[in-house]
């Protein structure tokens, strides 16, 4: 199946079920500007394919997603144009992923973080594989949790826990993960694929009607509950870049890893 996406978003068919794969494994499917609108617009893409009945979402490489380019946050510190492009294409992702109407099984396969953990969230069923974690890191970059934990985490693992674990960014291991609600089972790494082909075979066989009219029915309480939190909480992330807290934690962020390959590239000289 051909696609418009590029390579950093790939997309698989295997009978009626369509493989969504992040693919930039050398930045652990971080996303830049082409991902994230490969991320947007997918969901519309396949919602038109006809014989499509079923999605399983995965990261390419040993990440999910490590959420948003720190490097690429730098460039939207002094370009205000592409920052709200930025900022409002976070709000169409959520509100993409709860308008399409086919079953998503998200395959999380190491790190979701920041954009990453919002992606599962949104999804329908997250098998998450044992050596995985989520993390909304938001707050420890000096960002609003805007897009993601904010509107949804409260809906899925309830107020306090949802407050915990966005004012500290503590990284959730999988097997608290599926304690909280975030997601459904964790599964050994080797199986994780198999086993989110075979959920997402299942509900591709099922009556499309039924299995899309529930799945819309359902989204009805997350769409009403987040409405109005989505759009405060992007606003006031938008402003969040323009801090000197978030400017100097990933200034910090950007040179510890700078430091760190230097000092591998030393050692392997």
């Amino acid at each position: 199946m051909s696609h418009p996406f590029g390579p950093e978003l790939l997309v698989e068919s295997q009978g009626a079920v369509r493989i969504v794969t992040l693919n930039r494994p050398e930045a652990m499917n971080a996303t830049n500007g082409p991902l994230h609108g490969a991320l947007i617009a997918v969901w519309p893409y396949l919602a038109a394919d006809p014989d499509a009945r079923a999605v399983v979402l995965t990261g390419a490489g040993r990440a999910f997603s490590a959420g948003g380019d720190l490097q690429h946050f730098v460039e939207l510190w002094n370009d205000r144009p592409a920052r709200q492009h930025e900022i409002d294409g976070a709000g169409k992702l959520l509100q993409a992923m709860l308008e399409f109407p086919l079953p998503v099984v998200a395959a999380v396969n190491g790190a979701a973080v920041g954009l990453g953990c919002s992606l599962a969230a949104a999804s329908d069923i997250v098998l998450i594989a044992e050596t995985a974690f989520v993390a909304d890191p938001h707050v420890g970059i000096g960002l609003t949790a805007a897009d993601g934990g904010a509107p949804t985490w409260p809906l899925l693992m309830g107020m306090l826990k949802a407050k915990e674990y966005l004012l500290t960014s503590e990284r959730i291991p999988a097997a608290v993960a599926v304690e909280l609600g975030l997601a459904n089972r964790v599964v050994p790494d080797a199986d994780l694929m198999a086993e989110a082909m075979k959920l997402a075979q299942k509900l591709a066989a099922s009556p499309p009607q039924a299995v899309q009219s529930t799945k819309r029915a359902l989204n009805m309480h997350m769409k009403r509950a987040i409405a109005g939190v989505l759009e405060y909480a992007l606003l006031e992330e938008f402003h969040s870049f323009d801090t000197p807290e978030h400017q100097a934690l990933v200034r910090s962020f950007l040179e510890r890893g700078a430091a760190a390959k230097a000092a591998k590239a030393a050692e392997s000289a």
